[in-house]
């Protein structure tokens, strides 16, 4: 079925995420009949993901402001304002947010990556709790029932990809 969609910036779900980040579930597969969702968030210095990996999905992220660093495979890329990271489904990867704040907008083909967010994120239309928090615990189920691995934590900003994970198969 083709058809058009417009997401109005009020009407987004807005999910808490990893170190007070926000996520907003611009497009998901509702909207665009499974053929992609995309989120559009604002990072906090230090939020960082677990290393995971993906199956179902292309990641695109799109850095809008701010700085990161991105790792996929072995490679390790330090981003800025304006650049774009394709992360192959497949590949082992992860991100750290360097500067204060970080604006990107991620889009991943084809829809499914919103599920993961909705599952260990807290929709904001809702009261949060004092003690809320996104943990690898967390992240690891919710990446379980999305088709996703976690397969360690967050890496530091000096860190290279642990070997390990590149030939987990």
């Amino acid at each position: 079925m083709t058809f058009a969609y417009i997401a109005r910036a009020g009407e987004q779900q807005r999910l808490a995420w990893i170190g007070g980040s926000v996520h907003h579930i611009t497009l998901d597969a509702a909207a665009t009949d499974g053929r992609l969702s995309a989120i559009r968030s604002t990072m906090r210095n230090g939020t960082a993901s677990p290393v995971h990996v993906h199956e179902h999905e292309d990641e695109t992220v799109f850095l809008l402001s701010g700085t990161g660093v991105f790792w996929a495979g072995d490679k390790r890329w330090e981003l800025r304002s304006g650049d774009t990271a394709f992360l192959p489904r497949g590949l082992p990867h992860t991100y750290l947010f360097t500067s204060e704040t970080a604006e990107l907008l991620t889009v991943c083909n084809p829809a499914g990556m919103e599920e993961l967010f909705r599952a260990a994120g807290w929709d904001l239309a809702r009261p949060q709790p004092e003690d809320w928090a996104v943990d690898l615990k967390v992240l690891a189920e919710a990446g379980a029932a999305a088709g996703q691995s976690v397969l360690g934590p967050p890496l530091r900003a000096d860190d290279a990809m642990p070997a390990d994970y590149l030939h987990r198969r």
